[in-house]
């Protein structure tokens, strides 16, 4: 699929000095067929580090790109398929549930779910709309 092969040839950018786990994330947009892609860029300071997801999900909205269909992610594993951290899952749910994610092995493997299989019940735009409370039936 072109859509992983992208995420493939990103995750060459990658800096990752520290980790040496590089990752690379190609979305594509609704309205497009252009591929958008992102790499990890880490920081000596760990929590500053970018995600290939949200690198490659920013780039896109930068683009003006804010509906998407899918995104795939790719890494140097070979037993297992990359999964995107729940702050990427997060990210990825703010622009809908209901776009396909594509995880995939370093032979071109993947595996597919959507972003509400990876964060099922989740809180999104749609939610503060609603005036939902995020912290339950707390009175906060």
């Amino acid at each position: 699929m072109a859509l992983v092969q992208k995420a493939q040839k990103a995750k060459e950018q990658a800096y990752c000095p520290y980790s040496k786990f590089r990752v690379g994330a190609a979305v594509l947009a609704i309205y497009s067929t252009v591929f958008l892609t992102g790499c990890n860029v880490e920081n000596t300071s760990y929590p500053l580090g970018l995600c290939a997801e949200m690198t490659a999900i920013s780039k896109a909205v930068s683009e003006g790109y804010i509906s998407f269909k899918a995104i795939a992610i790719a890494s140097d594993l070979e037993d297992c398929f990359i999964s995107p951290c729940g702050a990427c899952r997060q990210f990825m749910r703010e622009f809908g549930s209901q776009w396909d994610v594509y995880m995939s092995k370093s032979d071109g493997s993947y595996k597919l779910m959507t972003v509400e299989e990876l964060l099922p019940c989740s809180f999104g735009p749609d939610d503060l709309r609603k005036g939902k409370n995020p912290v339950g039936n707390s009175k906060l």
